[in-house]
């Protein structure tokens, strides 16, 4: 028995209301390009609107002019989507909550995550969606996945509840240690202002 591997999201699609509804969300608020639009190849009477999320991956929508939004909350049962997430930078994120007020969006106010923060809304049709913005920056040649796991596991080993900027910090230096070699011998910190 072998593994399907999974090599990324290649695309997520969501069930839309009307063409102009998702248009103005995906693009209008969330400035994800509507790249393209064809039919939806499994049933005719809908169509099927692509938007670039910035990454190279897509999010597509169904869309059906006989449908109308309905901002009712989506279900988060067993197997249901709970909520979809985007990435934005920190000088947008800044700005997220003044962005969504002026349209008066309700939202969830600046939510910290620790490793971190992030912003909820619901899209027209009730989707819960989150802005986050990382707290940190990966080292050259690592993911931010790979910090969260360093991080995780120096956290577990000090018996802390959740990822704090601290284990992030010393995630991001015991990678870099690993991943990138020194001639000194001694690598341990040092108070070059002290007395030696």
């Amino acid at each position: 028995m072998r593994k399907l591997q999974s090599q990324g999201v290649h695309h997520i699609t969501l069930v839309g209301a009307d063409r102009q509804t998702s248009i103005d969300f995906w693009e209008g608020l969330l400035g994800m390009p509507f790249i393209f639009e064809q039919p939806n190849l499994d049933r005719a009477s809908e169509s099927h609107l692509y938007f670039d999320p910035g990454d190279g991956r897509l999010i597509t929508v169904f869309t059906d002019e006989n449908r109308t939004p309905d901002p009712e909350r989506t279900p988060t049962d067993m197997g249901c989507v709970h909520h979809i997430a985007f990435a934005v930078s920190r000088a947008t994120f800044n700005q997220a909550v003044e962005r969504l007020d002026e349209r008066k969006i309700r939202h969830s106010g600046v939510k910290d995550r620790g490793f971190m923060d992030s912003i909820y809304f619901e899209d027209p049709l009730g989707l819960l969606v989150e802005l986050a913005s990382y707290r940190f920056e990966p080292p050259a040649g690592h993911s931010h996945a790979e910090v969260l796991m360093e991080a995780h596991r120096i956290r577990t080993e000090r018996g802390d509840y959740n990822i704090a900027e601290v284990h992030l910090a010393d995630a991001i230096e015991a990678l870099n240690e690993r991943s990138r070699p020194t001639l000194s011998l001694d690598r341990q910190p040092k108070n070059p202002y002290g007395p030696r």
